[in-house]
């Protein structure tokens, strides 16, 4: 069974001032794949960082942060978990965009995600910053889907 984190990095809802969207949907993808998922909403910022270490020291596998990827001031996601990060994947997070991009969502290029590996105690863990949009996270739940599986095999040492 995979443990997986859900870090939802937002502002108001983090406030009790509105609704985490997308922290949700990335939480029942997962468990319906049989992932165990813990979820946390934090604010934008060094609390983000803060969240995927955590996560990273539990031993989750895997942690998907959805938000701040975006160029709003608040918006610092990608600057507080890319300096986490020993190994780079950036491949994820352009097919995201160019997924959005093909849809014609005019602000899918705007999006700032990384993905890549945090290593930690128990070995490393897979992290990927999604947009805070439901439309962001249907598009990366579909680029995730067909190829979380071989990713989290081949962090664990699998064969190509």
């Amino acid at each position: 069974m995979v443990t997986s984190h859900v870090v939802t990095a937002s502002d108001r809802p983090s406030a009790g001032r509105a609704e985490d969207r997308s922290g949700p949907l990335l939480a029942e993808w997962l468990a319906g794949r049989g992932h165990t998922v813990e979820r946390v909403v934090v604010p934008d910022g060094e609390p983000v960082a803060q969240a995927v270490r955590r996560a990273v020291e539990a031993g989750a596998e895997l942690v998907l942060t959805t938000g701040g990827t975006g160029v709003t001031p608040r918006d610092r996601t990608p600057e507080v978990v890319a300096p986490l990060l020993c190994v780079e994947i950036p491949g994820i997070i352009e097919q995201v965009r160019a997924v959005g991009a093909a849809k014609g969502v005019a602000g899918a290029p705007l999006t700032r995600g990384v993905a890549g590996l945090v290593e930690g105690e128990h070995g490393r863990t897979v992290v990927i910053t999604l947009p805070g949009s439901t439309g962001g996270v249907r598009d990366a739940i579909g680029v995730l889907d067909p190829l979380l599986d071989h990713l989290l095999d081949q962090v664990r040492g699998g064969d190509h």
